[in-house]
């Protein structure tokens, strides 16, 4: 079993620049959101059971997004339910790319790391952060976003402070040629620990 480094961060800090660094440095990455992507498509295996309950939740075989956002808006039962589904398979999804990634080191990207509890299974953990009118002006420059949904996203994640107490290493996103320089002195240091 690698190494397992769980990365995190909310919205806007910088994470998907950093795991990419990561996959740059030769450290095998494994993406919740791109897994979440992989059970919602069409075969996916989150597709049969969401729409046993909620039939129109599917168009062209394939669960939409939207039409989830909606049923979670419409019903506050519907969350609870949608993860009870959906999170075992994403766990699944994670050990069978454990299984097949022969490597030291592996990074986990779990936005919802914290919130879910999910450290207690890792070795350790990476925070991505920024100052938030960095991250504020990052989020509303992505297509499509708005200011209310942007608070929106805020109030659902557990806030930067409450983040930086609980996390083992901690990166700021300010530069990306900083940054970049933090991930292969971490990536350094965790082989030195592991190889001692």
């Amino acid at each position: 079993m690698p190494y397992l480094l769980g990365l995190t961060g909310s919205i806007g800090m910088g994470k998907s620049t950093t795991a990419a660094m990561f996959a740059d440095a030769g450290i095998p990455v494994w993406d919740a959101d791109a897994a979440v992507h992989r059970l919602y498509a069409m075969g996916g295996a989150a597709v049969a059971p969401l729409t046993a309950i909620w039939p129109h939740a599917a168009i062209n075989g394939q669960i939409d997004r939207q039409t989830l956002k909606s049923i979670i808006a419409a019903d506050p039962t519907a969350l609870p339910s949608i993860e009870s589904i959906v999170h075992p398979l994403v766990a699944i999804d994670r050990a069978q790319f454990l299984k097949a990634t022969k490597t030291d080191i592996a990074l986990l990207d779990i936005p919802l790391l914290f919130e879910n509890q999910t450290e207690t299974t890792l070795n350790a953990t990476l925070l991505v952060t920024a100052p938030p009118a960095l991250q504020k002006s990052r989020v509303l420059a992505r297509p499509g976003m708005t200011d209310a949904h942007f608070q929106t996203i805020l109030a659902r994640q557990m806030p930067d402070a409450e983040k930086r107490k609980r996390a083992t290493h901690i990166i700021e996103t300010l530069d990306i040629i900083a940054a970049c320089a933090c991930v292969t002195a971490l990536i350094a240091y965790i082989r030195k620990q592991l190889y001692a």
